[in-house]
């Protein structure tokens, strides 16, 4: 700061008849700081919201999943599953095969999905957590073994303590011109359940994971897969092992990340973030008027000292600093507070959860958060224009006090 521009400063503090105008600037300075301070903890909620899916379809979805382009299945050989597992990167593959069927357990009956997974499924080490009650395995022997979501358990009242009571799983098979057979039309067979896992409700009321040749003989697909699951090898990215599996692959296949097998789900999260802010930003321009009326209220009370500086040699371009100068710092302090307030309450939300969810039913106990630096240089960034905008016009209507009628 300049000499002229500091005695200028300190000429109009210096003045009575300010008290009203600090009022109007503590308030002001307080707006700005609620709204920083909303924008940049609701900013976080969108991103620990955001990380609370990747984690929950993380643990049931591969790190990259192999899928036919233009059908539902596809046939795989014993040299094509060996020559994928050579790509660079790749740690292990994952053979599924997955449809629609129709369960009964005693007297309760419903439809889910089946998917058969290769035994080296647990090898994955993604659902060990997830697993409510029961072991995690496939099988035990000569006995197949399901793995069923708890929203399928309940919706059928299965009993954890009963070892022997199987579940029927009801394929219907394509059906033919000529059939009679209601038999033939249909395959069944039996499977205990073995597990009970607990992720995300509409998981939980749709899947049961089975054994590949179990699901393999109920669908008759023989050679036929619906997907490859991936595990990549820690020293590579899954960018970098994706794009290895691209060119072995070929334009025949689609080969998903796990952000890209939900990328709607989280494109919409992201789309609700912008628009938070874009609100957000509209509140806070509003809370800026409070600046502008509190510059211009200033601009008039103080118009004769501007005439005097201007008297005295004064150039009109540090009478508009000042102003644009009082504006910034109003904002700095009320943004910084704001910033500094909201990043306590995050980082407390975050190690202590003084928010809970309120639901004893809900996948988390409290309100999941995560705060990222480019949401609090953003929200600064946007506080600093708006407060230009809101200084410039109050600094350009205190240049026009530059006529010796004003010092009446």
């Amino acid at each position: 700061m300049n000499l002229p521009f500091f005695i200028a400063r300190r000429y109009f503090l210096s003045k009575k008849k300010k008290n009203f105008i600090n009022v109007i600037s503590m308030i002001s300075m307080g707006g700005v700081a609620i709204g920083t301070m909303a924008l940049v903890i609701v900013l976080s909620v969108f991103n620990g919201l955001e990380d609370l899916l990747r984690s929950l379809y993380g643990a049931f979805d591969p790190e990259i999943k192999i899928e036919a382009t233009n059908a539902k299945s596809f046939e795989v050989t014993d040299e094509f599953i060996k020559g994928l597992k050579l790509v660079e990167g790749v740690q292990l593959v994952t053979q599924v095969a997955e449809d629609y069927a129709y369960v009964k357990y005693r007297n309760a009956e419903m439809a889910v999905i089946v998917k058969g997974v290769e035994d080296n499924f647990i090898d994955h080490g993604r659902m060990e957590h997830a697993i409510f009650d029961g072991e995690f395995k496939l099988k035990d022997g000569p006995l197949n073994y399901a793995i069923v979501g708890m929203g399928v358990r309940y919706a059928l009242s299965m009993d954890p303590a009963n070892e022997f009571e199987p579940m029927q799983i009801h394929y219907v098979k394509n059906v033919r011109l000529g059939i009679t057979d209601p038999s033939k039309l249909v395959n069944k067979r039996n499977i205990l359940p073995g597990a009970y896992f607990a992720l995300e409700k509409q998981l939980d009321e749709t899947y049961i994971i089975v054994p590949l040749d179990f699901a393999l003989d109920l669908f008759n697909y023989n050679n036929k897969r619906t997907s490859l699951e991936v595990k990549t090898n820690e020293k590579y990215s899954v960018e970098e092992v994706q794009q290895n599996i691209k060119e072995f692959l070929g334009s025949d296949f689609s080969v998903l990340s796990s952000d890209q097998q939900h990328a709607t789900l989280l494109r919409t999260i992201r789309i609700e973030k912008i628009f938070v802010y874009v609100i957000f930003s509209f509140i806070l321009a509003v809370a800026s008027f409070n600046i502008f009326f509190s510059l211009t209220m200033l601009a008039l009370d103080k118009k004769k000292d501007i005439s005097v500086l201007f008297s005295l040699g004064a150039p009109p371009q540090l009478i508009r600093r000042i102003f644009l100068y009082e504006g910034v710092l109003v904002s700095f302090i009320g943004s910084t507070l704001g910033l500094l307030v909201g990043w306590i309450i995050g980082w407390t939300q975050e190690n202590y959860g003084i928010v809970s969810m309120g639901m004893e039913t809900a996948i988390l106990q409290n309100y999941p958060i995560k705060m990222e630096a480019p949401d609090f240089l953003y929200t600064g960034i946007t506080i600093v224009l708006i407060t230009l905008f809101a200084s410039y016009r109050p600094a350009i209507i205190a240049t026009r006090f530059n006529s010796i009628e004003h010092l009446q």
